[in-house]
């Protein structure tokens, strides 16, 4: 028989303080700002939460208190997970909307604070919608990036393609930074290499292009491809349905024109239920 005992004070201040401040309460353990639009953070993992690369999840924060009730609703908004699988944290990439219901109060997090994460993770761009192929394309805009940071630290991308290519679309410079050190982190990293293999990151190519501000290589993504530059700087072959697969990430506008050039080149859109040639992430707006 268990020994019941009183619920003294004491005993009632340590229950309130194990109690989580929000619902479905992670702990942020690290954050850093990119530009004054950009920031990256990182999170506790729930021990039962189980993802694939790829996939999104619903974070936030507390709205404000009803001016009627003062009851506060949570304030949720989609973020795909920036962090592989295999992580024991959470890491997301995020834009600063100074005023935006959620990330004007989500920039200012800081390591020790809590968000809310609904552990439901869900998504399109993921290994089991697309076709056995050769060459993976990951086409993103800003922060549409996020998805593909976690599948080009996933040992099934390099397991499942000869060759791996990112296109990264921003408008200043600065704004590719996250990305930038992305790469070079995959490309450095032992643990990744004692996971995948030595050599693996010889799979990956990195193409990273601006906008706005003056780069080594500027223009939108789906302008170098019409005119044939970025298969040229890459030294391979247009996109074919027999050899090519695809993941798009980014704005609405940029996704409805590149699924349209994709289509073009023959590829079918693919999904869990039916994977195909390529899918795109419908839940992200840039």
């Amino acid at each position: 028989m268990t020994e019941q005992r009183p619920v003294t004070n004491d005993t009632a201040t340590k229950v309130e303080k194990a109690k989580p401040a929000l619902p479905d309460a992670q702990t942020v353990t690290f954050v850093k700002h990119w530009t004054d639009r950009l920031f990256s953070f990182r999170v506790t993992r729930p021990p039962s939460l189980r993802f694939r690369s790829g996939e999104f999840v619903m974070i936030g924060l507390m709205g404000d208190p009803d001016p009627a009730t003062g009851k506060q609703k949570p304030l949720l908004r989609a973020y795909s997970i920036a962090s592989p699988a295999w992580d024991d944290e959470l890491e997301f990439y995020s834009i600063k909307v100074q005023d935006g219901p959620l990330t004007s109060k989500l920039q200012h997090i800081r390591p020790g604070d809590e968000i809310i994460l609904r552990p439901k993770p869900v998504g399109t761009l993921v290994h089991d919608a697309l076709l056995p192929g050769k060459r993976l394309w990951f086409f993103a805009t800003g922060t549409g990036i996020a998805p593909f940071a976690s599948l080009l630290r996933d040992p099934q991308t390099y397991e499942d393609y000869d060759e791996v290519i990112l296109t990264h679309t921003c408008r200043e410079v600065g704004e590719l930074a996250y990305g930038a050190e992305l790469i070079e982190n995959i490309r450095s990293d032992e643990l990744l290499a004692e996971l995948i293999g030595e050599g693996f990151h010889e799979k990956l190519r990195y193409y990273p292009t601006t906008t706005r501000e003056e780069s080594p290589k500027m223009g939108r993504i789906t302008d170098l491809m019409r005119s044939g530059d970025v298969f040229h700087d890459l030294g391979v072959p247009e996109l074919t349905p027999e050899t090519n697969r695809a993941m798009v990430c980014g704005n609405l506008a940029f996704n409805l024109e590149i699924k349209d050039m994709l289509e073009g080149y023959g590829l079918v859109e693919g999904a869990n239920s039916n994977p195909q040639h390529y899918v795109v992430e419908k839940a992200f707006l840039d």
